[in-house]
């Protein structure tokens, strides 16, 4: 199974910006969906970004166009740009990946593999 390594976070001012990194383990996930979620304190764990491929994406309601995922496929890695980072979105940030080559409804596969997550702190 894919093991995954986020990285990046940290602690930040309301309307910084930063970028988390996820690096896979094997390059099979080229062809996997990946996706970030995150969940803050008491609160249930929240749908962020989702990647197909290179140019297929979608996010998560809440996000209003501040967040941007993005995939390397050289590097085994996917990315999540954040912009206009609010004390809302403090959280633990993780990603996911399906299956090599889940060919499934890309709006909510089962992801199998999950990192172990990295902390954002947003300040006001």
């Amino acid at each position: 199974q894919v093991q995954l390594v986020e990285s990046g976070g940290g602690l930040v001012q309301a309307g910084d910006s930063l970028r988390l990194s996820c690096a896979a383990s094997e390059h099979t996930f080229r062809t996997a969906i990946m996706g970030w979620f995150r969940q803050a304190p008491g609160k249930e764990r929240e749908f962020v970004a989702a990647i197909r491929g290179n140019d297929l994406t979608h996010y998560g309601d809440s996000l209003n166009g501040r967040f941007t995922i993005s995939r390397d496929d050289d590097r085994s890695t996917v990315y999540l740009q954040m912009n206009g980072l609010k004390p809302e979105d403090t959280a633990v940030y993780f990603c996911a990946a399906t299956r090599p080559n889940f060919d499934g409804d890309w709006y909510a596969p089962p992801y199998d593999a999950w990192g172990q997550g990295t902390q954002v702190t947003v300040s006001s």
